[in-house]
């Protein structure tokens, strides 16, 4: 199997998809297939659904991030219907980060979540979020995993080691835009460790988080340890395209 490259595409927040079908133009030159978040960070975008459809439209493959905290099982069931109206067939299922506004609904769960879709069709590619942890078995019967974004390629062997799977596994890697970036990243997730020499580099080079991230995509590739990996290019798509052109084509 080729090493994938599934890049998450940054979903509008307002009603226009000129950026988003910018990024997809962009990306599509080295990417195999697009993540489309689901209300990102806590707020309200354009729906995943939606934006898959786009990606589609635009002859790219993509895949539809849907998080249990913003929807009940009707909304869910809606969700699934467009999604079938629209061709839309494989989704990321995550809990969701913590909103910047309002409660989380406690209707559904991940786990429920992928029951409810096997049983509205067994055609449907379902996907799971992996911690650094072990891996429970109810995750293990997903079609395919993203393991959480990590800084560190020795974290992720060790996981991957540790958590041996028959369905394709893709590891985390996300640019870091500048050094304020970074540091609101680790201030919102705190299990996501970001070395200090990181902070050092971004505040010397605007580009050090573009040039880390490329070469952890090219690190976990080489390592064989992962079927490819989920990159988070932020803003910074244009820079990863140009830097990983030449690397994966």
């Amino acid at each position: 199997m080729t090493f994938q490259l599934i890049c998450e595409i940054e979903p509008p927040t307002k009603p226009d998809l000129k950026h988003v079908r910018h990024q997809i133009g962009t990306l599509s030159k080295i990417a195999h297939s697009f993540l489309i978040p689901d209300n990102h960070i806590g707020r309200a975008t354009v729906s995943s659904v939606a934006v898959a459809h786009e990606v589609q439209a635009m002859g790219g493959r993509s895949i539809a991030c849907l998080n249990s905290r913003d929807r009940n099982l009707l909304g869910f069931r809606r969700d699934l219907l467009t999604a079938a109206a629209y061709g839309v067939d494989q989704f990321l299922f995550v809990f969701g980060d913590k909103p910047t506004s309002g409660n989380r609904t406690s209707d559904l769960t991940v786990r429920s979540m992928i029951d409810e879709a096997r049983a509205f069709s067994p055609d449907l590619k379902v996907g799971a979020a992996a911690g650094h942890r072990p891996l429970p078995a109810w995750k293990r019967a997903a079609d395919f995993l993203f393991v959480q974004v990590s800084f560190d390629l020795d974290t992720l062997l060790r996981w991957r080691e540790a958590n041996p799977v028959d369905v394709p596994v893709y590891a985390g890697v996300m640019v870091l835009a500048s050094e304020s970036h970074a540091r609101r990243l680790a201030g919102a997730i705190p299990d996501i460790a970001i070395p200090d020499s990181m902070f050092t580099a971004l505040a010397a080079d605007r580009m050090a988080g573009v040039e880390a991230a490329c070469e952890q995509v090219l690190a976990i590739r080489d390592s064989g340890a992962y079927d490819g990996v989920h990159l988070v290019p932020v803003a910074r798509y244009r820079d990863v395209e140009s830097r990983l052109f030449a690397e994966l084509r």
